[in-house]
């Protein structure tokens, strides 16, 4: 190797090692500026740590369900010929809703009637025969067979005419109509839901757990999807007396009172009961709490001076209505904890407390839609 190119060697590496150098000192001069930087104190909401008295609850979901309910049907085939009830109507027990043709039935119960009028005279002649000794008793019983089944028969006939008047069975709202004016149909076809809606059956289950905490009579608040700010209060009827083995859970039915008829079969319901005494509870929004794998923490304030600061505390949480929970450990009434900007907050931070209230998260136990 020649003087020369040890030189060029020497000068390239010497160039390579100052920019490598002024790097890392570029990088220790920035980190040291951005470690001894400020940080801009953050501007959170706060709120105090409030007392309540609340009874102990088991909520549920569940789907209505109508306490009389079916899908007619024709039990023989014909053809409509009419159609006595509207789409959606209030119907009557025993209301008329569908009849099909029956004049061929009609026309053959006559001619069953006939046969039964004279089978009925051919036995009175025949009993007088026999109380004056000129027939046999096996032909008087013979007799008797034959007036017993025509008549069975003209009963049969009528009953099969009765199948083609669809009748309701009880009260209720009808469906919209699947027959049509002429239109045949055979036996089994599907003719028109009928639903009784007043009063109403809420089905749901409960964890085993509850089993001793409910009741029959037990008053039950039901809340639905299609009407959130209304509450519609009803009663435990029934409690399934199994336990499923798959869930561990067992089958409640309440009944409401459904005068208005806004709760419909099929709708989803939420449920809520009493199940203890009134106990004292901590509250704070849920806003102020830290939901992590490894336990729930808040924020709580420190004043010293005009200085404020945070500093952060394990909780252990109860029960949720609305937007507020219970603590049942970890703080105490009074303590103000923060409500918003958790993810600004550290240790021994210092914080600013806006007390703007549209800035305020809210904490209402029975909170509502806005549009309501």
């Amino acid at each position: 190797m020649t003087k020369r190119m040890i030189v060029m060697l020497i000068a390239v590496g010497a160039l390579f090692g100052a920019v490598f150098g002024f790097k890392l000192f570029m990088n220790s001069f920035l980190n040291n500026i951005f470690d001894n930087m400020p940080m801009p104190t953050p501007t959170i909401t706060a709120t105090e740590v409030i007392g309540d008295q609340w009874t102990p609850q088991e909520t549920a979901v569940g789907s209505f369900r109508a306490v009389q309910g079916a899908e007619l049907a024709t039990e023989v085939g014909g053809i409509v010929t009419e159609i006595h009830f509207d789409n959606g109507a209030q119907v009557k027990e025993g209301q008329v809703l569908v009849t099909l043709n029956s004049a061929t039935d009609e026309a053959e119960l006559e001619r069953l009637q006939a046969t039964e009028k004279l089978a009925l005279l051919e036995l009175e002649r025949h009993r007088k025969l026999y109380d004056e000794g000129n027939i046999s008793e096996s032909e008087l019983q013979r007799r008797q067979s034959e007036a017993a089944q025509t008549s069975a028969a003209v009963k049969s006939q009528q009953a099969r005419i009765r199948q083609k008047t669809i009748r309701a069975p009880f009260d209720g709202i009808s469906g919209i109509r699947q027959v049509n004016l002429g239109q045949y149909v055979a036996a089994g076809s599907p003719v028109v839901n009928l639903q009784s809606l007043d009063p109403i059956f809420l089905n749901f289950t409960l964890p085993e757990q509850a089993m001793g905490r409910v009741k029959n009579g037990q008053e039950v608040r039901v809340q639905a999807d299609a009407y959130p700010a209304t509450d519609f209060t009803g009663h435990i009827t029934a409690i399934e007396p199994v336990i499923r083995e798959s869930t561990r859970t067992f089958e409640v039915q309440a009944t409401l009172q459904n005068p208005e008829l806004r709760l419909r079969p099929g709708m989803f319901g939420r449920a809520s009961l009493d199940a203890g005494e009134t106990e004292n509870v901590k509250l704070v929004p849920q806003t102020a709490i830290q939901f992590n794998p490894y336990g729930n923490a808040v924020f709580v304030l420190r004043e010293a001076g005009d200085e404020t600061t945070v500093i952060r505390r394990f909780i252990r949480t109860g029960d949720r209505r609305g937007d507020m929970i219970a603590v049942l450990e970890g703080l105490e009434l009074g303590e103000r904890v923060a409500t918003s900007g958790l993810l600004k907050l550290r240790n021994d931070a210092k914080v600013n407390i806006s007390d703007d209230p549209a800035l305020q998260p809210s904490a209402e136990l029975n909170p509502q839609p806005a549009n309501q």
